[in-house]
């Protein structure tokens, strides 16, 4: 197979963010005197979008929707002054970039992180390289949902089998598989690459440079 385009996750498999989203929602936390937690629990919580994280770190195993949703304009208003102070692309990632340009592939990025956040990671960090960045935009097409996958197929102008899906977490996999794409898993994100393998990754990549190969 002859692969177009490659779309990625952005957080955990571009960038690691896991210091702002942690420090941003343990700022939350702390001013209503709930308990705070590491960075490697935040990497638990990840994945399925800010909503889905804010719940997973309110102390009530069933919180309110009205504190949910208190909770969630708070983690974004302090989130989204804050989204690029620790946050890095990883260890090669710019020259994995650099390199799949020069073989004029097509890439794009397709997050549960809100749209214009992940808009804005993207620019900061990683500019000129990835066209289209979508984000989150409605709650019921996060992934697993293909949906904006596909539609994003579309827009490339490349059928699902022509593109290869990069992601670090279950739901990345999930998403790749359920729009019929080459499903790649990373190493180094936020989950255990064993998760990725269970949910059925054809490729796990130890280095950013080993997409080369699966290219």
């Amino acid at each position: 197979m002859t692969y177009k385009a490659i779309i990625f996750d952005l957080d955990g498999t571009l960038v690691n963010s896991i210091g702002d989203i942690a420090d941003a929602m343990n700022t939350v936390l702390a001013k209503r005197h709930y308990p705070t937690y590491d960075y490697d629990t935040y990497k638990t919580f990840v994945g399925s979008g800010v909503k889905s994280l804010v719940i997973k770190a309110l102390p009530d195993t069933a919180p309110k929707q009205s504190e949910i949703d208190e909770c969630l304009i708070n983690m974004m208003e302090v989130y989204s002054k804050n989204c690029t102070n620790k946050t890095m692309p990883y260890d090669g990632i710019l020259e994995l970039l650099d390199t799949l340009n020069t073989k004029k592939l097509k890439l794009a990025v397709l997050s549960n992180k809100e749209d214009s956040l992940t808009k804005k990671v993207a620019k900061a960090l990683l500019p000129d390289y990835l066209n289209p960045v979508y984000g989150l935009k409605e709650e019921a097409l996060k992934k697993p949902n293909p949906q904006v996958l596909l539609q994003l197929c579309k827009n490339l102008n490349v059928n699902p089998e022509e593109a290869i899906y990069v992601g670090d977490t279950d739901v990345d996999i999930l998403v790749a598989k359920n729009a019929n794409m080459l499903a790649v898993g990373v190493s180094w994100g936020f989950r255990d690459p064993q998760e990725l393998i269970a949910q059925g990754a054809d490729f796990i990549l130890q280095t950013p440079k080993d997409l080369l190969k699966v290219v």
